[in-house]
């Protein structure tokens, strides 16, 4: 099984909002990954809008849906009412549930499925009502019975948070420990009928370990690691990098 490449447009997002001015185009951008090959497209929209804005959603939700059907949109968020109700309309193919409150810069860890059950399941039934595949941001070493509570949540998948891992660029010991640690909580987790997807700090060089410990990872969502390598290789060439990172022929 090859992991499927969503591309995380945020980095794209916060880098226009620089500015008024409508470039670089989150649309645009998105556009060139998906003819790249990209599976789908992966957006963040917080509450203070610093990168994503709502606007964008429809945005993106019009550009697959014209262009790029096969593709797939994936939301992600904290489960506020607001959130939902963006979710609710801009109906994407997959939305994943964060436990960040507002002031967080970035994901920084997973749900405590176990004390935050009630919050999650009342977002999961909204959201598979309307037929959407929901997946829940987990730490990569959740135990068993925190995974049996995601899996009681009615959710379809998790996503493992990947950024102590990525963290350990400069030190391939760590990096490989890791990364079987990851491994196992995969194992895990799909031994409990849970897809497993994975996102943060991935890169071309740490993607292939996490790969071949993983070997039935459904997909990476990647943003700041793809966009920093698009300003070196551009955008279509830093996707066709990602998906052979990923086991692809391209």
């Amino acid at each position: 099984m090859t992991a499927r490449l969503s591309v995380n447009l945020n980095a794209v997002a916060q880098l226009r909002n620089r500015r008024d001015l409508p470039w670089p185009s989150v649309r645009h951008l998105g556009k060139i990954a998906l003819e790249a090959g990209a599976y789908g497209l992966t957006v963040h929209p917080r509450p203070d809008q610093r990168h994503i804005r709502f606007t964008d959603l429809a945005v993106i939700r019009n550009l697959i849906d014209d262009e790029f059907p096969q593709a797939e949109f994936n939301i992600e968020g904290y489960p506020s009412d607001h959130f939902i109700g963006l979710c609710l309309e801009s109906e994407p193919e997959q939305v994943t549930l964060v436990p960040d409150s507002p002031s967080q810069s970035t994901s920084d860890h997973g749900w405590d499925f176990i004390a935050d059950a009630g919050v999650i399941e009342r977002a999961v039934i909204r959201l598979k009502k309307r037929d959407i595949r929901v997946s829940l941001f987990a730490d990569g070493d959740a135990s068993r019975s925190q995974l049996e509570a995601a899996r009681d949540s009615g959710a379809d998948r998790i996503e493992l948070y990947t950024g102590p891992y990525g963290a350990c660029y400069d030190d391939p010991k760590r990096e490989v420990e890791i990364a079987a640690r990851l491994g196992e909580t995969a194992a895990i987790a799909a031994e409990l009928g849970l897809g497993v997807n994975a996102g943060h700090d991935l890169t071309v060089e740490n993607l292939p370990v996490l790969a071949q410990q993983i070997p039935h990872l459904a997909e990476v969502s990647i943003g700041h690691g793809l966009t920093a390598d698009a300003l070196e290789f551009g955008m279509a060439e830093s996707v066709r990098r990602f998906r052979r990172a990923c086991g692809e022929t391209v």
